[in-house]
């Protein structure tokens, strides 16, 4: 590709490749991503604060020397990125989708930003969010809507949504962001992107916003490839452990969760992939969920509201910033004895210990990544899926129980619905087992194809 302006479409992997040979500059790689921002996010909202263009140009100027010296600082060096509004930055507000936000200055990188700045990649600009990041869409009061590259009717996804729309529209190859219950992999698969959501430690968390969700959220890379989130997480993560995808694989489809409804095209589209694993040798099986998940539907909204909840009581700035939505959940969640919350934590270390003896008898258990098709941008979640009623939560069926069970997963792109909206499945590994599910994901990749898909904007 020599066109400047068509620079953006190039992979991360592609950009680094082509720095080292030298027949691309980071300057030129960050102009033709800033020029793409100006021209699709007035449309899409999904960057909502930018850094300084003098600064970033002179630290894509400093990449070049590196790279010209065959001295980079590592494979991410000059490669532009986006940071999700939930992650401390020392030199951009961290509002958190709320006006009590507005004013949120660090004076320090969270634990992941930091390691990305150190081994020289370009973060242009935060990425908008939920307020809290508590909803699976992505508008707030401060920043307003974010709307979907493939539809700028339609939501993202959430929470994060910015994150997953910048990557699709190639405002940038890669993004950070954060999965508390599926908010990588749910927006990756509504955008059509490759999310992965580690398993809980792989990245550390230091520097951060309160927790609302205990230790279920991760910080976690998205990418229009496999290969670029892989190039993101292990230079975040540290070296890559040895290949353990030798050997066939042991494979579980699973469908639906407890009969839950998922749209017809998302049901098929993802059985033909899954099952799309046994021509490469892996024997693949569907069948019902093996573990007891029954806890999640009144555990999960509980935890957030009283993570709101002590979040308020120790920020009241917070508090008073808050939509009146939050005012009332952080107030159930005052209510909520302590007896209920130590019951919510002694069911999850027993889901922790379950999910691991469920991987004594598989090595990879596969479902859709969202139950739903993206819906209207501004509504919060879908009310109806596949005919039957749902509550908000409904869309997010298959996602949060692998936070709380601590466990990686990767959301793939599969075949579009037949109005090209995106839909990705979503693999689940064994704790510590992202390098086995990026290595199938690329293997997946090479069968079926998806990056050179692009929104029409």
């Amino acid at each position: 590709m020599n066109d400047a302006s068509e620079l953006w479409r190039l992979p991360a992997v592609e950009l680094a490749r082509r720095y080292r040979d030298g027949t691309l500059s980071p300057p030129d790689a960050l102009d033709a991503c800033l020029a793409r921002l100006d021209a699709v996010n007035p449309r899409l909202n999904a960057v909502i604060a930018q850094r300084d263009r003098s600064l970033l140009r002179a630290e894509a100027q400093g990449s070049a020397q590196r790279h010209e010296r065959g001295q980079p600082l590592s494979a991410l060096d000059g490669v532009p990125l986006t940071v999700k509004d939930n992650l401390l930055t020392a030199d951009l507000p961290t509002t958190w989708g709320s006006l009590g936000g507005r004013e949120h200055r660090s004076t320090q990188d969270e634990l992941a930003v930091a390691r990305a700045r150190s081994a020289g990649a370009l973060l242009i600009g935060k990425t908008n969010v939920p307020e809290f990041t508590l909803e699976g869409y992505t508008a707030n009061r401060v920043f307003g809507v974010t709307r979907n590259p493939w539809d700028t009717a339609l939501t993202p996804g959430g929470s994060s949504g910015g994150a997953v729309a910048a990557v699709a529209a190639g405002i940038a190859p890669l993004a950070l962001g954060t999965d508390g219950g599926g908010s990588i992999r749910r927006p990756a698969s509504h955008c059509g992107v490759v999310g992965l959501k580690p398993s809980i430690g792989a990245l550390p968390r230091e520097h951060t916003l309160p927790s609302l969700l205990l230790d279920f959220e991760v910080v976690g890379p998205m990418a229009r490839t496999v290969a670029d989130v892989a190039l993101l997480y292990r230079v975040l993560h540290g070296p890559s452990p040895a290949d353990r995808t030798a050997g066939a694989l042991r494979v579980l489809y699973v469908p639906t969760l407890d009969g839950a409804p998922v749209d017809p095209e998302i049901a098929e589209r993802c059985a033909q992939a899954a099952h799309r694993f046994s021509a490469r040798g892996h024997t693949v099986r569907e069948g019902t969920m093996p573990l007891d998940l029954g806890f999640m539907s009144t555990a999960w909204p509980q935890v957030g509201q009283i993570g709101l909840a002590r979040l308020f009581e120790q920020h009241p700035a917070w508090r008073e910033g808050a939509s009146p939505k939050y005012r009332a959940m952080a107030e159930e969640g005052a209510t909520i004895p302590a007896t209920r919350l130590w019951g919510i934590f002694e069911t999850v270390q027993k889901l922790r210990r379950d999910a691991a003896n469920m991987f004594r008898d598989i090595d990879v258990l596969v479902t859709p990544a969202a139950a739903a098709l993206p819906w209207p941008a501004e509504e919060a979640f879908p009310t109806r899926i596949d005919g039957h009623s749902v509550g908000p939560r409904g869309h997010a069926v298959f996602t949060g129980w692998v936070n709380a069970a601590g466990l990686p997963a990767l959301a793939l792109p599969v075949q579009p619905s037949s109005r090209g909206l995106p839909i990705g499945l979503q693999l689940i590994g064994a704790h510590d087992a992202e390098d086995l599910l990026l290595a199938l994901g690329a293997d997946y990749e090479t069968m079926a194809p998806w990056s050179a898909r692009w929104p029409s904007l």
